[in-house]
């Protein structure tokens, strides 16, 4: 899937994403201030997590519950100093659990990321638009 958007169609981008079925692990490419955490919390919201979500950066994961009852982590790897932070915080038992992962900063932990998985990369383009691509 590719698409061209702006900030202002966040939640059909969203809708789109939920309906191309991807696998529950996703990754999020994209260069900081691109977007990614604000697609992820409107994901959330799309999956239909009411409750507020933000940026998990300093935390590494949030967890959110969907109406659904099922669970939504949002990962936030940006500060990690290894993939041993990573074990040590037990993100296997999140990235094996069944539920939805969001991962920003995957590249932090190459060899721990799951197969299989889905990947969105987002760029910013020079009109101030996006371009995503979902894989």
């Amino acid at each position: 899937m590719n698409i061209v958007f702006s900030l202002d169609q966040l939640e059909e981008v969203a809708k789109q994403i939920i309906a191309q079925n991807p696998h529950k692990v996703i990754l999020f490419h994209g260069e900081m201030g691109v977007g990614k955490t604000t697609l992820i919390k409107q994901l959330c919201k799309s999956l239909g997590v009411t409750e507020a979500t933000s940026s998990p950066t300093f935390s590494l994961v949030n967890e959110y519950q969907a109406n659904d009852n099922q669970l939504v982590y949002h990962f936030d790897f940006y500060r990690l100093k290894n993939e041993i932070e990573a074990m040590d915080m037990g993100v296997d038992d999140y990235l094996y659990s069944g539920n939805w992962c969001f991962i920003e900063w995957a590249e932090k932990i190459p060899s721990l990321v799951p197969e299989p998985h889905s990947v969105v990369t987002i760029e910013l383009l020079p009109n101030g638009k996006r371009s995503l691509e979902l894989i």
